[in-house]
């Protein structure tokens, strides 16, 4: 599953978009990630042509079967590796940019240790 750090952004906020209000909708999604319209709406056209979203009428985005396990991995450990900051100490804000950061590229071995330091099995 090869998927550019971009793109797993872009599903990562259309599950919290989903998570949090009930839809996702391409401006929402500008708004929330601070990018312009016309970026998210290419970024959309990519996303929707290689089966990771789905677009309804009324620009409601949805992610697909394909999608979501991606972006569901994504948040998991965004939310994970938050809390493990906020436990060493690191203030809030701090942590959820530095998981924004670490997310993507840390490895499933680390992930799984961090995990398992805090007491999370699976």
């Amino acid at each position: 599953m090869n998927i550019y750090e971009s793109a797993e952004d872009y599903l990562e906020q259309i599950l919290v978009l989903l998570e949090n209000k009930g839809y996702a909708r391409s401006t929402d999604i500008a708004e929330s990630l601070g990018y312009t319209k016309p970026s998210v709406s290419v970024a959309m056209k990519k996303l929707r042509e290689n089966g990771y979203i789905s677009m309804e009428k009324g620009g409601l985005i949805s992610l697909t079967d394909k999608g979501y396990p991606i972006a569901r991995r994504i948040y998991d450990r965004h939310l994970t590796l938050t809390k493990f900051f906020v436990s060493i100490g690191v203030d809030e804000a701090t942590a959820r940019k530095d998981a924004c950061k670490v997310e993507h590229d840390l490895s499933e071995k680390s992930f799984t240790a961090i995990r398992k330091q805090m007491g999370i099995e699976g």
